[in-house]
């Protein structure tokens, strides 16, 4: 028994419209079996406050490739990462295999695509996107324009991106009688509208017309994030972990994609040329997004928030993800950035002290000295023997380079200590707030201790009894965690040993493999792992 979600005054309407999408979103990219007709009469407030979807005559099978394709894709809009949309339409069935990805990066799709997205993801529907649109055509064209004006301003614009993109593909324009006809024409060639598009549009246009209702500036795109962060925090696959690290920023992992882009090419006859390979650092705005998104979809979808039981089971969940003794791939990638983290300060740390430092400058003035004095004497240079002069002279000249080389800072170091700084800078202000409540909670204690019997326990600090045992579950892998994090040290150390400078081939050999023994010594299940990993290759 119920009422039309649409038609219900309840306070709770809004999160069970934020349920409603978790479920179809868990449809699509997760069970695999979609629900295709939510129109307003199927989605039902329950009396006690539950949604209930009904009507399951019509449904969509979505196989495993396909919802990795839409993560991937989501990913990619996401981050702005266009250089990836062209093969994400091949994977998601818009564009036939057979096309090549320049053409259709060249087609234009990418910049429409940056357009539409960023519409979508301010909100409002079709009404305040027109009147966004109209907003930047009159920035764009001039302010005193008539709708029309504007039109016309646009059609004359978008035909000339045509012209260019035709003669770019060797057309000859001035013999194309009909420009927009031979656009259409090879888009027609490119594009394709895949079945199930038109489901998945369906339900979800449906969706956005009930959260419409209402609030006005309702932004489906925004409202998908928490179930996404949740979705790539705990899939374990592969494509996940890849989608995962395109959200934050991070460079991809070396895949499979290459040699499938590569066959792809060979069968069209063409030269395959492998991608540039992305730098990337950790986006820290974007880490606190999905982590807020995870907690926030856990807390909509646990026992309808009664007396805060989501908030307590978001905690419990986000606690199990990052202290899995198991691992996740979110405790993955933060073990990964910490080792990097640690390796880029050290290197600060150790060039201040050894480079920078005024100190550390008269001490290699002095190192150099002997070697300035030799160059300008040809007697001294005649009467030290080479030996003694190598072993006396040039090696002791030759260090404060050595030591240059081995602690300066590349551009990966830079982009890694700026993104923990600009992660300081945006946890600060919480922190404080955190720090300040402590601080008057002392005070209120030292103001009034007659008053005060004891400290509060466990039991009061964290009264869910579930909570207290997840977190209690929890805690024998912090020392897991720092294990996989000293593990992490030594592995970034090892990479830093293979790639020293000035140090002979079977030192720098003996001292990478030092290290890597070490991490497999400290955290041999990550040893393991990645033996398993290496066997099944």
């Amino acid at each position: 028994d119920g009422v039309r979600l649409a038609d219900s005054d309840a306070d709770d309407v809004p999160r069970l419209c934020g349920v409603a999408l978790n479920a179809y979103l868990t449809m699509l990219l997760d069970t695999g079996v979609l629900h295709c007709d939510p129109h307003p009469g199927n989605l039902l407030r329950t009396n006690d406050g539950r949604l209930c979807i009904l009507d399951w005559g019509m449904t969509l099978s979505v196989p495993s490739d396909l919802q990795y394709a839409l993560l991937e894709f989501i990913a990619h809009i996401n981050t702005q990462d266009f250089e990836a949309l062209p093969q994400d339409f091949i994977n998601l069935g818009f564009s036939p295999p057979n096309v090549s990805l320049e053409r259709l990066q060249n087609s234009g799709i990418t910049e429409g695509l940056a357009f539409a997205f960023r519409q979508l993801s301010e909100g409002g529907g079709p009404k305040k996107i027109q009147e966004r649109v109209k907003a930047e055509f009159q920035e764009r064209y001039g302010a005193d324009l008539s709708d029309e004006e504007l039109q016309k301003a646009a059609r004359a614009e978008m035909m000339d991106q045509m012209e260019a993109q035709l003669e770019k593909e060797g057309v000859d324009v001035k013999g194309v009688t009909n420009v927009m006809e031979e656009m259409s024409r090879r888009n027609r060639e490119l594009f394709a509208l895949p079945p199930y598009v038109l489901y998945v549009a369906r339900a979800f246009s449906t969706l956005e017309g009930i959260g419409l209702s209402i609030d006005e500036d309702y932004s489906i795109v925004q409202e998908c994030y928490p179930y996404l962060a949740r979705r790539l925090f705990t899939d374990r696959s592969p494509r996940a972990k890849k989608a995962l690290r395109a959200m934050l920023g991070l460079a991809e992992d070396a895949d499979d994609s290459t040699a499938l882009a590569a066959i792809q090419a060979g069968a069209r006859g063409e030269e395959y040329v492998p991608p540039t390979k992305k730098e990337g650092a950790l986006s820290p705005g974007k880490l606190i997004e999905m982590s807020e998104g995870f907690a926030s979809y856990t807390a909509a979808t646990a026992d309808v928030d009664r007396d805060g039981a989501g908030q307590a089971a978001a905690a419990a969940e986000f606690s199990k993800l990052l202290l899995d003794p198991k691992g996740s791939t979110l405790q993955e990638i933060l073990v990964e950035e910490t080792a990097r983290l640690g390796d880029a300060a050290a290197r600060r740390a150790l060039r201040q002290i050894l480079v920078d430092n005024p100190a550390a400058r008269a001490f290699a003035s002095t190192l150099k000295t002997p070697k300035d004095i030799l160059e300008r004497s040809e007697q001294l240079k005649a009467i030290l023997p080479g030996p003694l002069k190598e072993a006396l002279v040039d090696r002791p000249a030759a260090l404060p380079e050595l030591i240059m080389e081995l602690v300066e800072l590349e551009a990966e170091d830079e982009r890694i200590l700026a993104s923990a700084q600009e992660l300081s800078d945006a946890l600060g202000p919480r922190i404080q707030e955190n720090v300040d409540i402590r601080g008057a909670f002392s005070n209120q204690l030292a103001d009034g201790a007659s008053a005060v019997p004891s400290l509060p326990d466990v039991r009061s600090l964290i009264p869910d009894s579930e909570t207290r045992k997840a977190v209690s579950e929890s805690l024998p892998g912090v020392a897991n965690l720092g294990r996989r994090v000293g593990a992490g040290l030594f592995r970034r150390a090892a990479y830093r040993a293979e790639r020293a400078p000035g140090i002979p081939d079977n030192a720098r050999e003996a001292l990478s493999n030092a290290n890597k023994a070490l991490a497999d010594a400290v955290c041999p299940d990550v040893a393991e792992r990645n033996a398993a990993a290496a066997a099944s290759e």
